[in-house]
C-alpha cells in the first residue's frame, strides 16, 4: 500500500511539473507571437511611410504642388478673361449692328 501511495505521489508531482512546463511554453509562445506582431506592425508602418513618401515625390514631379496647380489655374483664368475682353472689344460694333438690323426689320 505504501508503494502505491508513493507511486501516486510521484505521478502527482510529475503531473504538476508537466503542467508548469506547458504553462511556461504557452507563455513563451504568447510572448513570441506578440513580438512577431510588433515587428510586423513596425515593418508595415515603415513600408507605408516609404510608399507615401514615394507617392508625394511622384505627385510633386508630375502634377506639381497644390500651390503650383492653383497658380496655374489663376493664370489660365486671367488669360481667358483677357481674351474675352479682346473679343468683346473686337466684336462689339458687329453685334450692335446685327441687333439694330434685327430690330429694324
Amino acid at each position: 500500500m505504501a508503494s502505491q501511495t508513493q507511486g501516486i505521489q510521484q505521478l502527482l508531482v510529475a503531473e504538476k511539473r508537466a503542467a508548469e512546463k506547458v504553462s511556461a511554453a504557452r507563455k513563451r509562445k504568447l510572448k513570441r507571437m506578440k513580438q512577431a506582431r510588433d515587428e510586423a506592425n513596425y515593418e508595415i508602418n515603415a513600408y507605408r511611410q516609404e510608399r507615401e513618401r514615394q507617392f508625394r515625390e511622384f505627385e510633386a514631379r508630375h502634377l506639381g504642388t497644390k500651390g503650383d496647380i492653383a497658380q496655374k489655374i489663376d493664370n489660365q483664368t486671367e488669360e481667358r478673361l483677357k481674351q474675352m475682353a479682346v473679343d468683346v472689344t473686337n466684336n462689339r460694333k458687329k453685334v450692335i449692328n446685327e441687333l439694330i438690323s434685327w430690330y429694324a426689320t
